[in-house]
This record gives C-alpha cells, structure tokens and sequence, in this order.
C-alpha cells in the first residue's frame, strides 16, 4: 500500500486526467457522433457521403495513429498551440464519434419510418424530425451498445499516457514507494487496473439505471 500512500498526490492527479479525458472526450464524440449519425441519414446524398467517408477513414484508422496525428503532426501545421490535454481530448473524440455515430444510425433506424414521415408531412424540416421525433426514440433503444461504447472510450484513455497526459496508465513509471524506491510494476498496474475497474462498474450501474428509466414497453 505505499506506492498508494506514499503517493496520494500521483494517483489523485492521474485518477483526474484520466476522468478528464474521458469526460471531455465522451462530450465531444456525443456531439460529434450525433452529427455525423445525422448525415449517415440524411436524405440529401452529400451529406451521407460524407458521413459515410468519414465514418470508413477515421473508424479503420488505429486510435494510436489518430493520437500521433495530433500530438506530433498538429504543431507542424502551425495552428494556435494546445495542450496535450486538450489534443488527447480532440483525439479520442474524433475516433469515439465514428462508433457513436453508428449506434444512433442503427438506433435510428429502429423508428418506424411513418412516425419520420408523418412529422415531415406536417411541415417539420429534417433538423426538427430528427430532434423531436427520431434521436429522442433511437436514444431510449441504444443505451447497452451506447454504454459499451463509452466504456471503451474509458479503457482508450490508457492511450493518452504515452503523449505526454499524465492519467493512470502513465503512473508505472513515476510511482515511489514510502522510502522513496521505485514502486513494483506489477503492483502499480494491478491498482490501475481496479481503478479502471470501479470505473466500468460505475459506468454499469449508470447503464442499468437509464436502462430501467428509459425501458420500451413492447
């Protein structure tokens, strides 16, 4: 327990960054994934392209290859600086909001098509169909995969310790015991990995709780 004790401030700061991380990233990817779910949909055909291009580019793409994107590629364009906090944040957004973006769509398309047609047919535009009628049905059917994938964002936050974000997976290296020695990998990594264990738990027990509020009477 001293690389715990002995390290209270380590652990406090790196159990911040990686909630910070993972909330900062999960607002982003929801905004983001709602968007682009929205045009996978969309009836004008651009749009869907769009989508559909960004969802096969960015979705294949290894998350450490989006990290190295832009934490060693973003400075060399020039653009006004950023943390690596902040880049880590815009990294695993980009990345999560393809697999948001696909749950919705297929939430979406669990709406009947008349409830779609019948809101277009007495006048709402499309933004409107989807914010009224559409999102708020396909959010109440996709809760367990939407879940599984936070979650998933959660664990990628590990990603980010090796750019520079000082989250739990960057602990091995900088935890001490009480006389000031190295603490042991193997238990420094097994501490992380039930703290990332509480974590899903909590995750879990959100996801049964909007599952019994949001439950679909069949």
């Amino acid at each position: 327990m001293d690389v715990i004790f002995g390290n209270l401030d380590l652990w406090g700061t790196a159990i911040q960054n990686t909630l910070i991380v993972f909330v900062g990233g999960g607002v982003f990817a929801l905004i983001l994934g709602i968007i682009i779910g929205a045009m996978r949909v969309s009836p004008v055909p651009i749009a869907r392209g769009v989508g559909m291009v960004y969802v096969n580019i960015i979705r294949n793409t290894p998350l450490t290859l989006v990290f190295f994107f832009f934490v060693l590629g973003y400075p060399a364009l020039g653009l006004p600086r950023l943390s690596p906090m902040v880049l880590g944040i815009i990294a695993i957004g980009i990345y999560t909001a393809t697999y948001v973006a696909e749950v919705l769509r297929a939430g979406i398309n669990t709406v009947p098509v008349g409830q779609a047609e019948a809101a277009r047919a007495i006048g709402l535009p499309f933004g409107q169909v989807m914010t009224l009628v559409v999102l708020p049905q396909a959010f109440r059917s996709v809760v367990p995969p939407m879940m599984s994938v936070f979650i998933a964002l959660l664990k990628n936050t590990t990603i980010a310790a090796g750019f520079s974000v000082s989250e739990l997976a960057a602990l091995r290296a900088t935890v001490n015991d009480s006389a000031g020695r190295p603490g042991s990998p193997m238990e420094v990594l097994l501490l992380v990995a039930l703290v990332f264990v509480v974590l899903v738990l909590l995750l879990s027990a959100v996801q049964h709780r909007l599952e019994k509020k949001w439950r679909i009477v069949r």
